[in-house]
This record gives C-alpha cells, sequence and structure tokens, in this order.
C-alpha cells in the first residue's frame, strides 16, 4: 500500500533520536510498502540525505521552514493555547502543500511522527497512525524544574498546553504508538492503553565491537544541544568526573555529539573531550571503555544506551534513563545510581575489577540483542497499517 509519512526533520544524519527512529522504520516499511516522505526543513537538504532516503522512498517532499515565520507562527500559538512547539513547525503554506501532496498520491495510510506534526494532517479522513514517541508534556514539565527560575512559569504553561494537546489529538488517529510503555502512561487520555508500544532498536551492523586502542576512560554521547543531554554533560563533567579523577588520577572524558552547547563546549580541558559532530559514533564508542549517562531530565528510551550495549560497553546510568529498560536494570544489563558518590564507586569498580566489567558488558550486549532489533519492532508498527 502507499504509505505517506510526515516528519518534522528529515531523517538523515541521525543525530537526534526522532531521525534515528524515522530512518530505520522507513528502511524497514519499505520492503512491504511504498512510501511517499514529507519531511521540514530549515537550513538546506543535506545531499547525503537525498542519497540516503531515495533506495527506500518513492517520492520525497521537502517543505521549507522559514524562522521568521516560525517565531510569528510561535507568537500566534500563544494567542490560540496551541503549544508553542507546534506553532513553531507549522505553517499555512505548508499545510496547503502537504495537502495538494495527498491529493496527488492518493495514499491509503499516513504516518506522522510527534505531536508537533499532528496538525497537518489530523483531520485529514484517510486512516492514519500518530507516533508520540514519548510523553514531551512530562519531559517539559521535567526541564521546567530545573529551569532559571525567570523561564519556568512559561515552560510550566508550555507543558500544561502539550499534555493538553496530546489529549485533544488522541481520537484524530486510528492509531497511536509509543517507544515506551513508562510514557504511555503520562498521556492523560482515558483510552492510553490503547497506545502500541514500538521500542527502537540498534544496527547490530554498525555498532559491532570493533578490536582498536582505548583512548578513553568514559563516554556520553548524544546531541549536544538537548537541554537533558547538556544537563547530564555538565553534572558528569564538573561533579562526577572530579571526583572520579581523585582515585583515577589519568582517566580521561570523552562528550560525543553534534552541535554543543556554550555550556558543553567549555567542559573541554587537558582530560575531557569535547568532540562536536563527528562522522562515526561508532569509532567513539570503540575507543572507550565505559559509558556512562547521568540523566536527570527528559523522558522515553536512551538510544545512546543500546548502542552502547551493543558495542560491548557497561553502561552507567540514572533511575530516571534506566526505567525504561528496567527489565535490563534487573538482569543486571546496567548499573544505576541514585548519586554522585554512587557514579563514582560504581565507575570506580569497572575500572577496579576486570570480572565485574566483562559481566556488566556481556550482560548488556545479550539483552540488546534480545530485545531492541529494528526489524521485529517495526513489523509490529506495519501490522498497524493493516488493521487501519
Amino acid at each position: 500500500m502507499k504509505i505517506l509519512v510526515v516528519l518534522s526533520r528529515i531523517p538523515f544524519p541521525l543525530e537526534k533520536g526522532d531521525k534515528l527512529r524515522a530512518y530505520y522504520q522507513i528502511k524497514e516499511l519499505s520492503k512491504w510498502h511504498d512510501l511517499y516522505l514529507v519531511a521540514l526543513y530549515s537550513r538546506s537538504v543535506p545531499e547525503e540525505a537525498m542519497r540516503e532516503l531515495t533506495p527506500y522512498c518513492r517520492e520525497g517532499h521537502f517543505l521549507k521552514q522559514h524562522p521568521v515565520r516560525s517565531a510569528f507562527n510561535m507568537a500566534g500559538a500563544l494567542l490560540t493555547g496551541l503549544p508553542v512547539q507546534c506553532g513553531y513547525f507549522y505553517s499555512q503554506r505548508n499545510h496547503k502543500r502537504i495537502d495538494k501532496i495527498i491529493q496527488e498520491v492518493q495514499p491509503d495510510r499516513i504516518y506522522c511522527q510527534l505531536f508537533r506534526m499532528a496538525e497537518y494532517v489530523r483531520h485529514c479522513r484517510i486512516p492514519k497512525v500518530l507516533d508520540y514517541q514519548d510523553a514531551f508534556s512530562k519531559g517539559m514539565e521535567r526541564r521546567a524544574q530545573k529551569a532559571f527560575p525567570l523561564f519556568r512559569p512559561v515552560m510550566r504553561m508550555e507543558a500544561r498546553r502539550i499534555a493538553r494537546y496530546e489529549t485533544d489529538i488522541f481520537d484524530d488517529f486510528e492509531h497511536k504508538t509509543m517507544i515506551t510503555a513508562l510514557d504511555r502512561d503520562y498521556i492523560q487520555h482515558p483510552m492510553n492503553e490503547d497506545i502500541v508500544i514500538i521500542p527502537n532498536g540498534v544496527d547490530f551492523n554498525k555498532y559491532s565491537h570493533p578490536a582498536v586502542p582505548k583512548t578513553h576512560d568514559l563516554i556520553f554521547s548524544g546531541n549536544m544541544n538537548y537541554p537533558p543531554n547538556v544537563d547530564a554533560a555538565v553534572y558528569l563533567a564538573k561533579e562526577i568526573f572530579p571526583e572520579l579523577k581523585k582515585k583515577h588520577p589519568e582517566i580521561k572524558l570523552m562528550i560525543a555529539g553534534a552541535d554543543p552547547a556554550k555550556k558543553v563546549r567549555a567542559l573541554q580541558s587537558d582530560s575531557v573531550t569535547v568532540t562536536g559532530w563527528v562522522p562515526s559514533m561508532t569509532n567513539c564508542y570503540a575507543q572507550s571503555r565505559i559509558f556512562i549517562a547521568p540523566m536527570r531530565l527528559g523522558t522515553g528510551l536512551q538510544n545512546k544506551l543500546l548502542e552502547a550495549m551493543s558495542m560491548h560497553l557497561p553502561c552507567v546510568t540514572s533511575p530516571l534513563a534506566s526505567k525504561p529498560l528496567d527489565p535490563a536494570a534487573k538482569e543486571g544489563a546496567v548499573a544505576v545510581c541514585n548519586t554522585t558518590l554512587q557514579y563514582v564507586e560504581t565507575l570506580d569498580r569497572l575500572l577496579s575489577d576486570p570480572h565485574y566489567y566483562q559481566e556488566i558488558a556481556e550482560t548488556g550486549n545479550r539483552f540488546v540483542h534480545e530485545h531492541y532489533d529494528w526489524e521485529n519492532a517495526t513489523r509490529n508498527l506495519e501490522a498497524l497499517f493493516r488493521k487501519s
């Protein structure tokens, strides 16, 4: 069947979680269906994106998102009660273009990723699947708690608007999906149990276990302009790492990921490497001994944990990040820490005890292979299109 995929970003390169999920789902869905991609862009369309997506999409429609117009639309959202994030990604011009694409393609199904794009298709009569992905309202609520006091009221207002909107659009889509059951419970709709859990996966061919020299003891990765990652990087480099360095003076930390914020760039030192964008995150993992993700904000499943487990790295993380991986924590696939002291003690043990290191690494690798496979996960998504 023909499926129109509607995204807020072009799903390549894969430096953001929503792009990663969309790319691999498109790759798998193309085995069974004809895909027609609609994606917004604000700067330019990367040439490598065209090369990567052409084998999987019959057509690719990339719609310009103008920054000035987005700013006006955000102001308009404030007046209408919509989440500001919806205003940022919405424009009447692109809505008309998407309507025209729908008329020309005549898709059998529409797949919309993220609530921020729902306004474009929510009233279309074609059967639709909405991928909430995460509970963004809960994520914004958590960010508000850590925000600068002046911004907290605005962020709390946005969290309430997102929560209301997540509920309002629920009945406009025949099927809804999320990455984790934990986030499903945060959607404030009486039928939220109808949301189908479609987990992420790992590209096991890409994230394998090459034998290369280790240049860094610890690694933290992700989009380094995303506030939860910025918070985790600063906490790691300024509070955990200095205490660990007292026991292991020669240790080195790598903070790897695209578009590092000013706070992250400031962490660069003789023992802390801030890479910025890298062509291959696989190489960064391979050159490191331990993966650490001391997440204190955000929602959803951390893809970075899955990738590191696939690379045979022992993983250390927070209760917030491990909760979607609850079975993994119970099986000893990740080490979970609540305090700075616990992080330091766990990392010290991993650096000093080869048996413990190997136990966590092998258990994590086995777990991710058993539970996080793109082909199997997307097969469950494909079944929803057949049900509509």
